[in-house]
């Protein structure tokens, strides 16, 4: 089901809304498990098009939840300022509402990992290829689907 954002005022542009999750420094994946009960776990996630990005173990709670039920919602905030004279909150945020799938050839979860090493460890990007050599085997790759994306901005006071 598809709900409208409450506050339209707040809407802002795909683009916006993506470059809010392009800035993040990281995203908040919420998925259901077995028992049908929510769980929620921060990843440092990285976007190529429509698609995101994430490294894990190869087995946890997160993995089963994705194999019985791919559908996720990740939550990004870009942005967060608290002014001292205002009770409010100026920010700028993403919703993605997306498919997860893991990722199970080496070529693509190369790709995967050199995105999120690009994004979150530029400067160490010359030990990258010996990392992969390392751990390729024993790192597990997904991604997501950016199915449907919002995103929310509060201004200044």
């Amino acid at each position: 089901m598809h709900y409208e954002m409450r506050r339209k005022d707040r809407e802002v542009s795909r683009d916006e809304a993506l470059a809010a999750l392009d800035k993040a420094p990281y995203g908040v994946l919420s998925s259901v498990d077995s028992d049908g009960l929510p769980y929620g776990i921060p990843l440092s996630l990285a976007r190529d098009g429509e698609w995101l990005y994430f490294h894990c173990a190869l087995e946890g709670h997160k993995i089963d939840n994705l194999r019985a039920a791919p559908g996720v919602c990740i939550t990004f905030v870009g942005s967060a300022e608290f002014p001292e004279d205002h009770f409010t909150v100026v920010f700028d945020s993403a919703v993605v509402i997306g498919t997860a799938e893991e990722v199970s050839g080496d070529e693509e979860k190369i790709h995967g990992l050199r995105l999120i090493s690009e994004r979150f460890t530029p400067k160490n990007m010359h030990a990258f290829d010996g990392e992969i050599a390392k751990f390729l085997k024993v790192t597990g790759v997904w991604k997501i689907h950016i199915d449907e994306i919002t995103g929310k901005r509060r201004k200044q006071p």
